[in-house]
């Protein structure tokens, strides 16, 4: 099924199904991260994440939305990025994601309409097909055109350079969620001194 509609019926189909999210799941590379690896000559891996990306996973359980990944990739430098930002579940080396998030939604009591993803390739596909028509589906700008009939919402950022936090600050600004609502890092009376 398509998940493209026409824009005034789209705004009130994702206003009701962000209200409803419990948990934003991404995909890592080309989300995460801009989807390039580095290797040194020691064959020790590096990607680079964003700290946009990071905010908004704060910004979410900030307002009691938890975030976690899939992702095909087995690798250190995912799970210390998502150690760093608590994200609960972490499934890594995953090739079947939809069977997976079948898996991880019969366990954990949640249902398909709580959860949000956004991915940006062809693995993504199964999974986004059957959430488009239940929860939020979104894709990075420059993500594979397959999936665009299935997300509802195609951010303008890159992976890697605040796609997820673009996804986040959308889904909490159609639950109502507007940024002075946001918790502020500084004390009033730090801000009213600057």
């Amino acid at each position: 099924m398509d998940c493209m509609v026409e824009s005034s019926e789209l705004d009130m189909i994702l206003a009701t199904r962000a209200a409803n999210i419990k948990i934003v799941l991404t995909d890592c590379d080309g989300v995460l991260t801009d989807g390039t690896v580095y290797y040194s000559a020691r064959g020790e891996e590096m990607r680079r994440f964003s700290v946009l990306d990071g905010m908004g996973v704060e910004l979410l359980r900030a307002h009691g939305i938890e975030s976690g990944i899939i992702s095909g990739e087995t690798s250190e430098c995912i799970l210390r990025r998502a150690e760093k930002l608590r994200l609960d579940p972490v499934f890594l080396g995953v090739r079947l994601k939809l069977d997976r998030l079948r898996r991880f939604v019969e366990d954990s009591g949640i249902l398909l309409e709580n959860v949000a993803y956004i991915g940006d390739d062809v693995n993504d596909l199964s999974l986004m097909r059957l959430l488009c028509n239940h929860g939020l589906t979104a894709c990075p700008f420059g993500a594979t055109a397959f999936l665009h009939p299935f997300a509802h919402y195609q951010t303008r950022r890159q992976g890697g350079r605040g796609a997820f936090r673009e996804f986040a600050d959308l889904i909490l600004s159609l639950s109502g969620h507007e940024p002075k609502d946001y918790p502020l890092v500084f004390s009033t009376e730090e801000l009213e001194r600057e």
